[in-house]
């Protein structure tokens, strides 16, 4: 199924044998990639594969989809799908290449998601959830066993036992700023387990603070032909006094379907709101 899907390109974009040859790459991990890939899949892709320049070892590309005046979920949290058949392909070709793939507490509790590669051919990735403050209960479908593994990562205050159902719990310092994770901590931990290709897959908040930390290389997102007028913004940061303060950034477009996607390098860049 995942073959066909592929080659009917639903997303527009070529297929098969594309995707294999990214597929290849994907442990390629140290070293320059010796020959480019051609076509539009490893345009898009292959700049995720190439080796990390960063301290920690990691190699993060954060992705959301929103609507055209930056809903990714009307107020109520329904988000169910603001994009389209090929930005879900896509959210699954993107977990597929990458070792782990990270979300907040908060999708998890509105989705209950399964975050596994049943759109497209590869391998399913470490599934990481971040729960500060252990609110989670077992009853959510990545903590109950017969699927990839996952890691529930929490404060280091934060009571409870070293399990949550099938997931393995993971303690970490809480960062300087409102309590959340320390997410360099975070990057650290997991390339010590070898998860140095990280998808944070979302909600808004934690892709934001991703972004704020100064942790994310890579940012996709994707803009659905959709305007809800309210909502839950796609970014949660500091408020800016003048448009200076923003991120300023290139970005590359590419069709998905009726969505557009875009493709932003940031190499660990943040807003100046941010700090420095």
């Amino acid at each position: 199924m995942a073959c066909g899907k592929l080659r009917r390109s639903m997303d527009g974009l070529p297929a098969a044998t594309e995707w294999s040859a990214l597929l290849a790459r994907r442990g390629a991990s140290e070293g320059p990639l010796r020959r480019p890939l051609p076509g539009p899949l490893a345009a898009l892709f292959a700049p995720l594969l190439g080796p990390s320049s960063a301290a920690d070892g990691c190699f993060v590309v954060g992705r959301l989809a929103q609507t055209l005046d930056g809903r990714i979920a009307t107020l109520s949290g329904s988000s169910r799908w603001i994009g389209g058949a090929g930005d879900i392909l896509h959210t699954h070709r993107l977990r597929a290449l990458c070792h782990a793939v990270v979300v907040g507490a908060g999708t998890v509790r509105h989705d209950d998601p399964l975050l596994t590669t049943r759109e497209c051919a590869g391998p399913d990735p470490v599934r990481v959830v971040l729960d500060t403050d252990r609110r989670l209960g077992p009853d959510r479908r990545v903590f109950a066993g017969g699927g990839p593994p996952t890691l529930l990562i929490c404060a280091e205050d934060a009571p409870g036992p070293d399990r949550l159902g099938a997931a393995e719990v993971v303690r970490l310092p809480r960062g300087p700023v409102g309590g959340g994770l320390d997410l360099p901590a975070l990057l650290r931990a997991l390339a010590s387990r070898g998860l140095t290709r990280v998808f944070v897959e979302g909600g808004g908040v934690t892709v934001s603070r991703f972004l704020a930390a100064g942790c994310l290389d890579r940012l996709h997102v994707t803009v659905a032909p959709v305007l809800l007028g309210s909502g839950i913004p796609a970014f949660t940061l500091p408020e800016a006094a003048r448009i200076a303060d923003g991120l300023r950034f290139a970005w590359t477009p590419h069709t998905l379907g009726a969505d557009v996607l875009f493709d932003i390098a940031l190499g660990r860049a943040r807003p100046a709101v941010c700090g420095a």
